[in-house]
C-alpha cells in the first residue's frame, strides 16, 4: 500500500545536507539545484568527482567540505541526503536523523528513507511529481517524458491567466472553487 503523502519543500528556505561525492552524489544535486538554484546545501565528502567539484563554483550558497562526515554536520539540518555506497555510513547517518527528527533519504536504500526525490515534471509554475513509492524510478523517468509530452507549452500563460482571473473572483472559498472548476473543466482535453 503507497502511503507516500506527497510535499513540496521550499528548498531556500530549510537547509539540506548532502553526504557524498560522486557520481550519484552529483545527480542528487542536479535534482535539487533543478528546482531551486537558490537553495541552502551543505556538501560533506571525503572525495569528490572533478564535474560535480566544478559545477559547485557556480552555486557560492552551497557549502563544501572535503572531508569525513561529523555528527556536527547535521546541525541546523532539516533534510539529509546520503549518496553514498558506505553501509555503515549510511546506518549511521539513519540512526543520527532518526535521533534528531530529521528528514533522511538514501540513494538506492528505500527501506531507509522517509521521502524519496521522485521525477519531476516541469513547465513554468507547473510541477509535477511522479513516485513509485522507490519500487522503479525507470518507470517514473517514463512517466515523466510521457507528461512532458502531453502538457502543452502554453501551459505556464494559462496559469497566470488563471491566477489574475482567481484574483479578481469575489465571494467565500466554496464559490470561488466553484467558478474556478468552471473555467478550467475544457483546458486538458485532448481531441479523439
Amino acid at each position: 500500500m503507497n502511503q507516500l503523502f506527497p510535499i513540496f519543500v521550499k528548498l531556500n528556505q530549510i537547509h539540506t545536507l548532502l553526504v557524498g561525492g560522486g557520481k550519484v552524489a552529483l545527480e542528487k544535486f542536479q535534482a535539487l539545484v533543478s528546482n531551486d538554484e537558490t537553495l541552502k546545501l551543505t556538501v560533506v565528502t571525503r572525495e569528490i568527482i572533478p564535474s560535480f567539484e566544478e559545477l559547485l563554483q557556480n552555486y557560492p550558497q552551497v557549502q563544501l567540505h572535503i572531508r569525513s562526515f561529523e555528527p556536527a554536520d547535521m546541525k541546523d539540518k532539516q533534510l539529509v541526503i546520503a549518496a553514498t555506497n558506505n553501509i555503515e555510513l549510511n546506518d549511521q547517518l539513519r540512526s543520527l536523523t532518526t535521533q534528531r527528527n530529521i528528514l533522511f533519504n538514501a540513494a538506492d536504500k528505500p527501506e531507509l528513507c522517509d521521502f524519496y526525490l521522485g521525477s519531476i515534471v516541469k513547465k513554468g509554475d507547473l510541477k509535477v511529481a511522479i513516485s513509485t513509492n522507490g519500487k522503479s524510478p525507470t518507470i517514473a523517468k517514463r512517466i515523466k517524458e510521457l507528461l512532458n509530452d502531453f502538457l502543452p507549452e502554453e501551459i505556464d500563460e494559462t496559469l497566470s491567466l488563471m491566477s489574475a482571473y482567481r484574483e479578481q473572483l469575489k465571494g467565500d472559498f466554496e464559490f470561488k472553487v466553484k467558478k474556478l472548476n468552471e473555467h478550467t473543466k475544457n483546458i486538458l482535453r485532448h481531441e479523439r
